[in-house]
């Protein structure tokens, strides 16, 4: 086929014209058959399958909103009753939220999909579509109201039924006769910063009231206050204007004074400007704090009657500025609580505009990030006279990749300090630089708060990820520390009310309980001859716990899980540990898990009842399990099934109303909603389109691989499956992957893995197979597994044993590298982000996070188990691309070069020895993009070439440009090189 390009030919491998027209075909093809043929997926149905988006409950349960959202376009908001008596619906409600009295349900309206697209190409400016507006639904009356041009809105947490939304700034529209106006540059768009008005309404009688240059405003959590911040609207232009004449040297001393002047008098005769509190009972406002500055980080108390603030008066181009921290108790101004003078503060520490302050429970203590005083940048240097260098040094605690990645984090970073506000005469820090991390107890009403470091331990992580830390009490009162355990290889949490911490020893696989008064450490799990660690843990490394499920009140106990079964530990006495579940769990391979229903909750009592989720290891099935912690019995079922997605289990606050999304391989997942969790409503009804395609079905497969292992995958085959005809079949693996079982998979283009509805609908077989793994045996470890399970399956006469191929991504694009170097049993392969050198792997760094990979190989997935210099041996036999030479099976690799986790050039090695020794391969490099494809054009022209990849391997397909001369680099973004010849791959 000659590939000189043409206009025709270029429409046709442009990415959208060849979907249409692939979907075309195929209806035209599906109209001249029988009705009842269901139709193949085709590469023009992902914009428009759905999904559920962000849902909840009003409080007192009468009514659920959520959102359908298409892969791509317009989402849609439903608010209906929860018994399906009432619905409306909003196109492009997003934001969705009900009043605290369950009233009201308030959105915003976005523009359109297209129009906010046509942006983002510049096929439009953005004064050229509509602004958001905003939704006002009365659930009481049905009545619904829209506001235009709103930027946002909020309302109150907790109670009342009042809204504030900020204006959009009104665009003139009217035209300049003068001539000279005309040739005026056009005015600066507003700032994000700029001030805009603000209007507070009164949802009830519908009273409004507005407020004129404002820049930020908040409720406090129980609907009695509002704050809001003004500003002068031509502060910033008076300041560009006099920077602009000093620039020209058009400014004399005694006009720039007299200029001064006229502004503080036009200032006066404007108002004041700075902090405001509007008393949502009587709508007075009064001034907190008069002055023009910037403030944020608004903080009120649990009871809504204090409030705290960051503010700064230092001009917006300083390049350090000082901030204080306000306080007010709201019913007179705001005075300076915190600034780098108060007594208690570290020397050249100041208090940090990026930490936001936070009341104690009982609004008796306040706590505060604080931090080294910034250094200013220099910026008198002049780039060219200075080198730019990053110097790395081998006892830095991170190294610089990491720094750097890290960077603005850390220049944000702050520590915790408080202030008693009996007193507030002087602040105590509770932590220093050296501290990772603080926890306040007893929502910060405990007098100590618990402290983590790894400090002089940080080097290690970069072969050892889990480290060790360090744990530590800390007294409020005189920031005096307690250790509780040194360089723990573990976790450690602090009980509710602080006095117990609680933590797990992954060296020993061992609980312990630290009695914070006492000081004295006992073994919970002492006695006991059943494992807490991760039972199917197979990396070289120690195995983590399956973790604390809850806390019982008062600190009377802790509730931690084994591998199926929830155990009761006893914190303040010496009583033996129990099974909550009384040993149910494991007799019948059933995993719990204590569902937490209500965020601000802490702790349970022992008679309360408690919603598990279950999930049964052996067939898959999930459902709920209820029980009490004093019970003594076996927890009752109340529901198990082949679904999935109980565990996103929800309430309303305030009645006995649940809400989950459930959906198995066959059917979408859709919102139900249930009074007793064992019958529910469905409420959504998405994806109706399904049933116009050929889908699918999945079942477990067992088989036993030849060193003698029991193993399980997944089969998935056509809807119209027929045992008398032979299938292609694709094998995709990563781990473990047989709890997917009953997953829902939306046809969707691909970052690299394999949409499996996709192929299962187009006529192939696909075999997901798990995998365990032996320590320095990752390679090996992947043939026992996936090549049994292949021979398994090859035994039936309906698979087409010489059209089979494997796919996989990251750490399953290493394991299909490896494959093709030891079996050539695979008619074609794809390999997505691979490792194929693991002796020059070891030493790359994962740019995304900075990180080195070493601890990949040493004690994680990587699963090595040495250092490269006392497992060489093992590096080289895991390598592929040492065997590069044994390869027989057609490779399609993508590497992308800003793959942030696995370096692309482990990609080009892989494809160049294949270059070099004349294999049929191929490389994607989607430029810019990342591990695993974000960009969703991307993913829908990898999806297309992984078609007609397998077609052409496996159904015997005509091949594809691309696959036959490559895309030269002439024809990029002219020719994708999707279009079909009768040519041969050589």
């Amino acid at each position: 086929m000659k590939l000189t390009p043409t206009t025709k030919q270029s429409k046709r491998s442009n990415p959208s014209y060849f979907w249409k027209q692939l979907g075309l075909g195929l209806f035209v093809f599906g109209t001249l058959t029988a009705q009842a043929q269901k139709k193949p997926l085709d590469h023009s149905v992902y914009d428009g399958w759905q999904s559920i988006g962000a849902k909840a409950f009003s409080n007192n349960g009468e009514w659920v909103l959520y959102q359908v959202n298409p892969q791509e376009g317009d989402k849609t908001l439903y608010i209906e009753t929860a018994k399906k008596t009432k619905q409306l619906v909003v196109p492009r409600g997003e934001k969705p939220v009900f009043t605290g009295t369950s009233n009201y349900s308030v959105f915003s309206i976005r523009p359109t999909y297209a129009d906010l697209k046509a942006v983002r190409i510049k096929k439009k400016k953005e004064d050229e579509i509509a602004k958001d507006s905003l939704g006002i639904y009365n659930l009481k009356t049905g009545a619904l109201v829209k506001k235009s041009d709103i930027k946002s809105f909020k309302v109150p947490e907790k109670k009342g039924d009042f809204l504030a939304y900020l204006l959009e700034p009104v665009k003139d529209t009217a035209k300049s006769k003068d001539k000279k106006d005309a040739k005026k540059p056009a005015a600066k768009k507003p700032g994000k910063d700029a001030p805009l008005e603000l209007v507070l309404e009164n949802l009830v009688t519908g009273e409004k009231i507005s407020y004129k240059n404002v820049t930020d405003y908040y409720f406090d959590d129980n609907g009695q206050y509002l704050v809001f911040v003004t500003k002068d609207p031509t502060e910033k232009k008076k300041e560009d204007k006099k920077d602009d004449k000093k620039e020209e040297g058009k400014v004399e001393e005694t006009k720039e004074v007299a200029t001064e002047e006229k502004t503080k008098e036009e200032e006066k005769a404007k108002g004041p400007f700075g902090v405001f509190v509007v008393d949502l009972k009587t709508k007075a406002v009064k001034t907190i704090l008069e002055g023009s500055g910037k403030y944020s980080q608004f903080s009120f108390d649990d009871s809504g009657k204090q409030l705290v603030f960051m503010g700064t008066n230092d001009d917006e181009k300083a390049l350090v500025k000082k901030y204080e921290l306000y306080y007010t108790n709201l019913t007179t101004g705001a005075t300076v609580l915190a600034s780098n003078t108060i007594k208690g503060m570290p020397k050249d520490w100041v208090v940090s505009e990026n930490n936001k302050p936070r009341f104690s429970k009982n609004g008796g203590r306040l706590y505060l990030g604080i931090a080294p005083q910034p250094i200013a940048k220099d910026t008198t240097l002049i780039a060219e006279d200075h080198a730019v260098v990053d110097v790395w040094h081998y006892s830095e605690d991170y190294i610089q990749p990491q720094q750097l990645v890290n960077l603005d984090k850390e220049l944000k970073r702050s520590f915790l300090a408080t202030i008693n506000l009996k007193d507030k005469s002087k602040l105590v820090p509770l932590a220093n630089d050296n501290v990772n991390g603080s926890q306040l107890v007893d929502e910060g009403n405990a007098n100590i708060v618990f402290n983590s470091s790894d400090f002089g331990r940080r080097v290690e992580r970069q072969w050892d990820i889990s480290g060790v830390s360090s744990y530590y009490i800390v007294d409020v009162n005189t920031g005096k520390e307690v250790e509780v355990v040194a360089n723990l290889a573990g976790s450690a949490r602090i009980s509710p009310k602080g006095t117990a911490v609680v933590y797990y020893n992954s060296e020993e696989g061992n609980w312990y309980a630290y009695d914070v008064k006492t000081k004295i450490t006992k073994q919970l799990n002492k006695g006991l001859n059943v494992s807490f660690a991760d039972e199917t843990f197979d990396m070289p490394d120690n195995a983590s716990a399956y973790g604390i499920q809850a806390w019982t009140d008062n600190d009377e106990s802790v509730l931690i899980r084994d591998r199926f079964d929830i155990w009761e530990f006893y914190l303040k006495s010496n009583k033996a540990p129990r099974m909550i579940t009384n040993g149910y769990g494991r007799q019948n391979n059933i995993a719990f898990d204590i569902l937490k229903l209500d965020d601000e909750k802490r702790s349970f009592s022992r008679s309360e009842q408690l919603v598990l989720a279950a999930f049964n290891e052996t067939n898959k099935d999930a459902g709920f399990y209820t029980t009490e912690v004093s019970s003594t019995k076996a927890p009752k079922e109340v529901l198990m099934n082949a679904y999935n997605g109980y565990s996103s289990l929800f309430k309303a606050k305030e009645a006995n109303v649940y809400g989950y999304v459930k959906g198995s391989f066959v059917e979408p997942t859709n919102l139900f909603v249930t009074e007793d969790l064992a019958k529910a409503t469905q409420i959504s009804d998405i994806n109706k389109q399904q049933k116009d395609y050929n889908w699918g079905t999945s079942e477990l497969v067992h088989w036993t691989t030849p060193k003698g292992y029991t193993s399980t995958g997944v089969l998935y085959k056509p809807e119209d499956f027929d045992a008398a005809k032979k299938y292609p079949m694709i094998v995709y693996f990563y781990e473990k992957v047989s709890e997917n079982l009953n997953r829902y998979e939306s046809p969707a283009p691909t970052p690299s893995r394999l949409n499996i509805p996709f192929f299962v609908s187009n006529g192939y077989l696909v075999f997901t197979p798990d995998i365990s793994y032996v320590d320095g045996q990752p390679g090996k470890s992947a043939e026992e597994y996936i090549n049994s399970g292949v021979e398994h399956l090859k035994k039936n006469s309906w698979v087409n044993g010489s059209k089979i191929a494997i796919q996989g991504q990251s750490w399953g694009g290493y394991q299909v590298a490896h494959l093709i170097t030891v079996t050539d049993m695979y008619a074609a392969a794809w390999s997505g982000a691979p490792v194929s050198n693991m002796t020059s792997a070891y030493g790359g760094i994962r740019w995304q996070s900075g990180m080195s990979r070493q601890f990949q190989y040493e004690k994680t997935q990587s699963r090595i188990g040495k250092t490269l210099w006392d497992g060489y041996d093992l590096y080289v036999e895991n390598s592929p691309l040492f065997k590069m030479p044994n390869v027989k099976t057609p490779v399609v690799i993508m590497a992308n070069d800003n793959d942030g986790a696995v370096p692309w050039y482990q990609g080009i090695e892989m494809f160049m020895a294949l270059r070099r020794l004349g294999k049929p391969a191929w490389m994607l490099n989607y430029n810019g993009d990342e591990h695993n494809l974000m960009k969703r054009q991307n993913r829908k022209d990898i999806q297309i070439r992984q078609q007609q990849f397998f077609d052409y391997y496996l159904k015997d397909g005509k091949a594809p440009v691309w696959m036959v001369k490559g895309v030269p680099a002439t024809m990029k973004g002219k020719d994708w090189g999707f279009d079909l010849t009768d040519e041969q791959v050589k």
